[in-house]
């Protein structure tokens, strides 16, 4: 069985080396003697490329790129893009692909940008005189069946830990909030939310990039996806997490979260 990684606009969307989900996902997935691919769905593919994939992987943008892109993802690809986050083929979207999700993004100049309206949430940039939203994060994942299910597959609550850095504020409609901030911004820096989730998409401002950070949300979107596919229950093989156990450890230390310097 093959898994196809959906990469969005990897030329355009890639500002902070959030690259590094797609190859984490294939990398894990070849540990355990899963074949993958990573398909480029970009300005050259058709809406029949965005059908065939088993994962979605979404990034960063500058807002000049992110209006290219959201000209382009429209009519059969925006339409199969939407069926098949609806269907719940899993997806990562990290950064300024969550904008694109969404009903629409206000630059601070320029027009707003409309999105696919996939998650009910809407982002705005209040001006170059506002302060970024720039720093380390840290949240609990709180969206259900998502906290459930990574609990039991670590045997206690999932803390998330990125890096965010993002002018842009987003507000929650009805979508579920992705997590609670324990350090850092999140969506808006009012609310105490950070990112959405819906069906199998988790969206996020965390990146870093996200999943070699967090290697268990890696390995619960590899499971949806096979699941999906062979149409049963699948336990993955454990792997060897050490590094990336022991980077956690220092980060909740160097962010006063030492209660947390043993999660998984």
């Amino acid at each position: 069985m093959e898994l196809k990684i959906g990469w969005l606009y990897p030329t355009l969307m890639s500002t902070y080396g959030d690259r590094g989900n797609a190859i984490c996902l294939q990398q894990r997935a070849l540990w355990r003697g899963i074949e993958t691919s990573i398909v480029r769905l970009d300005r050259d593919c058709d809406a029949k490329t965005f059908e065939e994939v088993d994962i979605f992987v979404g990034g960063g943008a500058q807002d000049r790129q992110q209006e290219i892109v959201m000209r382009d993802l429209q009519g059969a690809k925006a339409s199969a893009m939407r069926a098949a986050i609806e269907a719940g083929v899993p997806g990562v979207f990290t950064c300024g692909s969550p904008q694109l999700l969404g009903h629409y993004y206000e630059p601070a100049l320029g027009q707003r940008i409309e999105g696919l309206g996939i998650l009910d949430l809407v982002s705005k940039h209040p001006g170059f005189e506002a302060k970024r939203c720039i720093g380390n994060l840290a949240f609990e994942i709180a969206a259900s069946p998502l906290a459930e299910e990574l609990q039991a597959m670590l045997g206690k609550p999932a803390v998330i830990i990125g890096f965010e850095n993002h002018g842009g504020r987003t507000y929650l409609g009805s979508v579920q909030a992705l997590g609670k901030v324990l350090r850092g911004y999140g969506n808006n820096g009012e609310d105490g939310t950070e990112g959405a989730f819906y069906r199998n998409a988790i969206a996020t401002y965390s990146h870093g990039p996200l999943l070699p950070k967090n290697p268990f949300v890696a390995d619960w979107l590899l499971q949806k996806a096979l699941e999906r596919k062979s149409s049963q229950a699948v336990s993955l093989e454990p792997l060897d997490n050490t590094l990336a156990l022991q980077a956690r450890s220092a980060m909740f230390k160097r962010l006063d979260l030492a209660t947390l310097a043993n999660t998984p």
